[in-house]
């Protein structure tokens, strides 16, 4: 039966309810309720909840579970996940498993309160240094990141990569009724440590860097052919197709069916993975659409790079414009939608490839 959830605390009782044994944080807004509802949670049944001095020493305690073989997770905003990226490379350097959840905030540096999408580049892009990528979520209602907790564990453990969570602070911050799954109990991880050494040596040497490189590119195809995720609507015969994710993704749809009712000839294409980027989602889309446009809450346009890569991908013989609509924060209006798609038709705003 549903019920009526705030989004931080439906995330973090799917987090449970998904066999996560461990976290560790540090309280930042908006992502807090997280943490304050594990607090109670884990210890009731017999977990462990740990809130750490730092975000840097939280990521740290979360490798240490999952080199224990334990489904572990932490959860930040905005600055507190930059502060987790060197210990999210180490993670996937040592092909361990976590989830991250990000609950998206807007700005640079320390940042506004905003909800936002201002993090794409970072979390789809790796995020610290090296050669890795995070396999990326995003939920647009909170029903779809309960739905979706688990299997961020499930791909997390098949591919031994780490897997984040990206929502927005709206989404953490509202209710909406959602129905829990039920409780599922996970084995024991068997790379964890169990009292000898189970898994690849840790650090920079004695190591055949070529060969890993190798190995690790064939993972990342295996993810990308396999793990594309997606919602689409009406894009065989679109003239303009909407691309938007989370929460603007969630907009985008109610106005794309307003503006079809009207005669108007446009379509949608929803990520639910951010990374592996569906691409696949393009070879559906009318091979005479005249372009695509983005909506993002964030300043500049980030997946329009995504977006565009897609269509070079899909569209080899042709060229097909890209455009964003960034809002910057917050969600798009219908106002803000209609209103850039017109200056899009009439040329009055160029696309950006």
């Amino acid at each position: 039966m549903a019920e009526m959830m705030k989004g931080n605390v439906a995330i973090a009782e799917a987090a449970v309810r998904a066999g996560v044994r461990f976290y560790a944080g540090y309280p930042i807004t908006p992502s807090s309720e997280i943490m304050e509802y594990l607090a109670k949670r884990l210890p009731e049944l017999g977990r462990q909840f740990i809130q750490s001095e730092s975000e840097l020493a939280a990521i740290n305690m979360v490798m240490g579970a999952a080199a224990c073989g334990v489904r572990a997770l932490t959860a930040s905003s905005g600055p507190g996940i930059s502060l987790k990226q060197e210990g999210i490379s180490v993670l996937s350097d040592e092909e361990l498993t976590c989830v991250v959840v990000n609950v998206v905030r807007y700005g640079n540096g320390l940042g506004t309160l905003f909800s936002s999408q201002c993090d794409y580049f970072r979390e789809t892009r790796g995020g610290g240094n090296g050669d890795y990528r995070c396999i990326v979520l995003c939920p647009s209602s909170i029903q779809e990141a309960v739905d979706l907790m688990l299997t961020a564990y499930e791909l997390a453990e098949k591919y031994r990569v780490v897997t984040v969570f990206m929502t927005e602070g709206a989404l953490g911050q509202m209710m909406e009724p959602c129905e829990l799954p039920d409780f599922v109990e996970p084995p024991k991880l068997p790379w964890g440590f169990d009292g000898k050494y189970s898994y690849k040596k840790i650090g920079i040497f004695d190591r055949d860097s070529m060969q890993e490189a190798e190995q690790l590119n064939r993972k990342y195809e295996t993810i990308r052919a396999e793990e594309q995720r997606w919602e689409s609507e009406n894009v065989q015969d679109a003239d303009y197709v909407f691309v938007a994710y989370g929460l603007p993704g969630r907009a985008v749809k109610g106005v794309t069916r307003q503006m079809r009712a009207q005669g108007l000839k446009v379509g949608l294409i929803r990520p639910i993975t951010a990374w592996p980027f569906p691409v696949k989602a393009f070879a559906e889309v009318n091979p005479g659409v005249k372009g695509f446009i983005t909506v993002e809450a964030n300043a500049t346009g980030q997946m329009v790079d995504d977006v565009a890569l897609a269509s070079k991908t899909v569209f080899r013989d042709r060229f097909v414009p890209t455009h964003a609509l960034p809002c910057v924060y917050g969600l798009p209006s219908r106002k803000f939608i209609m209103d850039g798609f017109g200056q899009i038709v009439s040329g009055a705003r160029k696309e950006v490839y």
